[in-house]
Parts: C-alpha cells; sequence; structure tokens
C-alpha cells in the first residue's frame, strides 16, 4: 500500500508517497542518533512507524507530505523529502531527511530541486521555507546549493516549542526565476 499522491523522477531518484514497504529505512534513518539529531531525535521502530504514517496522512489529507525517496539503481529507500507544513507550522516548508548511506552523492540537493518545482506549479506555494536548526551545517549548505536564503528566526508548534529553527527559503517568482 502506497499513500495516495504523486510520483516523480529525477535523473537518480524516484520521489513517491511512503509506502508500508518504506519502514526498514525509516527505522534505520530515526534509530541512528547523529541522523535523527535534528528531525525529532531519536526513536524506535514503533515510533518511527508513527512519524511515517503521519507522512502518509499527510498525503490523504492535505494533498501533499513528503515524499519517500527511493533511488533508482538499487530500489532502497534513502530518505524523505518534500512539502510540510502540520498544524502551527512556521511556513510552507521543502523539508528533507536522508538515511545516512545516501549522504554526500547530491541527492538532497536533487530530489529538493523536483519537490520545489511540484510545491510551486502543484500546490501554488508562494513561499517556500526550509525550517534548519542553526548547528545542521549539512541542511544549510543543500539551503544555499538550491538558492536559498536566511529569512527569520522561528519557532516550531508544541511538543517543540522551545526549538529555535532559522527558517532559509525563496518566493515562488526566486524559484522560478533561478530554474530560468
Amino acid at each position: 500500500m502506497i499513500a495516495p499522491g504523486p510520483t516523480l523522477e529525477t535523473a537518480r531518484l524516484i520521489l513517491r508517497p511512503p509506502a508500508a514497504e518504506d519502514l526498514d529505512g525509516w527505522a534505520e534513518l530515526m534509530a541512528d542518533a547523529e541522523a535523527a539529531r535534528y528531525i525529532g531525535g531519536q526513536m524506535n521502530r514503533s515510533q518511527a512507524w508513527r512519524t511515517m504514517a503521519t507522512m502518509a496522512g499527510s498525503w490523504a489529507m492535505n494533498g501533499f507530505g513528503m515524499f519517500s525517496l527511493i533511488e533508482k539503481d538499487t530500489g532502497r529507500w534513502v530518505g524523505r523529502i518534500g512539502p510540510w507544513r502540520p498544524e502551527g507550522w512556521p511556513g510552507t516548508e521543502v523539508g528533507w531527511s536522508l538515511h545516512p548511506r545516501a549522504h554526500g552523492k547530491g541527492y538532497a540537493v536533487e530530489a529538493a530541486t523536483a519537490t520545489m518545482d511540484w510545491a510551486v506549479d502543484h500546490l501554488g506555494w508562494t513561499r517556500l521555507v526550509h525550517c534548519i536548526d542553526p548547528a545542521n551545517l549539512a541542511s544549510i549548505k543543500v539551503a544555499r546549493r538550491i538558492g536559498s536564503r536566511f529569512l527569520e528566526i522561528g519557532r516550531l508548534p508544541e511538543p517543540f516549542h522551545e526549538v529555535e529553527v532559522h527558517l532559509w527559503g525563496q518566493t515562488a517568482d526566486e524559484w522560478k526565476a533561478r530554474r530560468a
């Protein structure tokens, strides 16, 4: 079973809504203390399942959510990326979290580009943000590579309301000009 939604393809990746078969990779990502550090913290398998189900539910309720990121060559789940805006969120976000085995391959930039296009063209989002912990230098690097800049300091909703994030991003018009 796959959550309802589109499938996007890039040169090396397939982006599709979460499926039950993604749980092993999702649980591995969330079990890795360093990889999960900036996305809610380390979780056990059952907690990871609940976060995956939340993304699938977002697709069903909102018509968008983070995509599962699949390597074309191997068929392996390597991360989650895409549009995200739960209740109380500080903006219309395109966010990313990659499995450690996918780090350093340029997948985040490749997939973020596809999802930024999709959010602007299909969701009609006029402002795209990335909620980034100021210590997350790897995500800041991705944000810069896709043309985003620091916009402002923001806060996440409860239960993470004490977490300060930096909002990086750009307008849809800036994104469209960049891709032209």
